[in-house]
């Protein structure tokens, strides 16, 4: 695919707050949701596909998105933005809340940068 100029600098830098998990933590993270009892899956397969390609952009350079890329980058501004509103306590929350937004990199527990 080509590369993509469609990401603006304002998302570009919302994506990089809001996806406030390093690359290592969401890769480990996305390999302990995939561990089961009997199977796991391989590491570049593990976890949910949205959070595969978040590790994916954030190994790339800006001049390299493509427009896929852009895509998954404004779906996942906007998860956050929907799911997290700035008033919010990242307590209120459950489980299951939290962990929704882990899989696309934002923990809502990690302090704002």
């Amino acid at each position: 695919m080509a590369a993509s100029a469609g990401v603006s600098d304002e998302l570009w830098d919302e994506f990089h707050t809001v996806v406030n998990m390093t690359s290592r933590e969401l890769q480990e993270w996305l390999r302990a949701e995939d561990a089961g009892e009997e199977t796991e899956e391989l590491p570049d397969r593990a976890g949910k596909r949205t959070g595969r390609r978040v590790l994916e952009i954030l190994g790339k350079r800006r001049t390299d998105l493509t427009d896929d890329d852009a895509r998954v980058i404004e779906r996942v501004c906007d998860v956050v933005r929907s799911q997290r509103p700035p008033e919010l306590d990242p307590k209120s929350g459950g489980a299951d809340w939290r962990h929704g937004l882990m899989d696309i990199g934002h923990d809502p527990l990690k302090p704002v940068r």
